[in-house]
């Protein structure tokens, strides 16, 4: 069987549908499964057990260029490429119309969302561009939403917990580090720069080091201010690809983070996880006791989180995952 899987961006929600892969391996062994992404997240796809191979698909900047002879060269590459294979079954995860009729290049059947669901983008004309529409309960998780349609499209029952089957390089920290992933594309996910410290200051009493991240000038400069403030205790990572980032962060302890990508890496990596929310909206998104994340938590308010909240939550999901450790 040939599997084609169109979920080109974001980064959260590609991490989320990764899992899809080890359940039609599951189901089916010898399947061959082929990926569609943007290209800043092939890397990230091509790290997951059991995928065959990544088509790079730079949709959104090949719009900003659509004229020029370079990105016509491009775009019939990827055609060329998208039609190299007759698929068994072509999922579209995305339910956008953008990624409906990338769908519509591979040659083979197609399945897509017919419906919206919760919090998830979705555009109508997306339903009626796949030759089988599936209807998906509208209060779902993103992670149960792709193996939900994954199941039904190929006609598997879904059977345990979701695994994502990220790799990272295998190597440890020689100290014990925990990230605190800072950054996010949207302010009203931020968690307080003071919090940060507050928090940091007591991982470093306790004989943590502290790692920050960051993406752009404004993250760096965030980070270098909470650094400074933290101590010796705690470092700025420089600025690195989201394949490096993945092997640095794989070969820590833990991760403290805002609801963003970064986040999502840590549970796919099965890190000790906090992830903080300013809305009541990690049903969908966060780490769930259902999935199987038993040192890996959510934790919501508003309009954020308390200092004391957050580190309970991360003393809770430290011992749960020392004792996991020891059996």
């Amino acid at each position: 069987m040939r599997v084609l899987v169109v979920k080109l961006s974001s980064l959260g929600d590609v991490v989320h549908t990764m899992p899809v892969v080890h359940d039609i391996h599951a189901a089916y062994p010898d399947a061959l499964i082929d990926w569609v992404v943007e290209p800043g997240f092939a890397p990230l796809v091509r790290r997951v057990s059991g995928i065959h191979s990544s088509i790079e698909c730079a949709i959104r900047r090949w719009r900003k260029g659509w004229w020029t002879s370079g990105v016509r060269h491009e775009w019939g590459q990827f055609r060329d490429a998208l039609r190299g294979e007759r698929y068994d079954a072509i999922i579209d995860f995305q339910g956008l119309t953008k990624s409906a009729l990338v769908a519509r290049i591979a040659r083979g059947t197609r399945f897509g969302l017919a419906n919206q669901t919760d919090g998830a983008s979705h555009e109508w004309p997306a339903r009626w561009l796949v030759d089988h529409p599936i209807q998906i309960e509208p209060r779902i998780h993103a992670l149960d939403r792709a193996r939900a349609l994954a199941s039904r499209a190929l006609g598997y029952e879904l059977m345990g917990p979701p695994l994502f089957g990220l790799r990272s390089q295998q190597f440890e920290a020689t100290d014990r580090t925990v990230v605190f992933v800072h950054g996010t594309s949207r302010d009203d996910k931020l968690w307080p720069q003071e919090s940060w410290i507050e928090i940091g200051r007591r991982m470093a009493a306790m004989g943590w080091r502290i790692a920050l991240p960051h993406a752009g000038a404004t993250e760096k400069a965030r980070a270098d201010e909470i650094c400074a403030a933290i101590g010796p205790a705690c470092e700025v990572w420089p600025a690195m690809d989201l394949d490096s980032l993945t092997d640095r962060m794989g070969a820590t302890h833990g991760v403290i983070g805002v609801d963003s990508g970064l986040s999502h890496i840590a549970v796919a990596l099965d890190l000790p996880h906090v992830q903080i929310y300013n809305f009541p909206t990690s049903w969908r998104t966060g780490p769930q006791v259902a999935h199987g994340h038993d040192h890996q938590v959510s934790v919501e308010g508003q309009p954020t989180p308390g200092v004391e909240t957050v580190w309970e939550k991360w003393q809770q999901v430290w011992a749960k995952f020392q004792q996991a450790e020891q059996r």
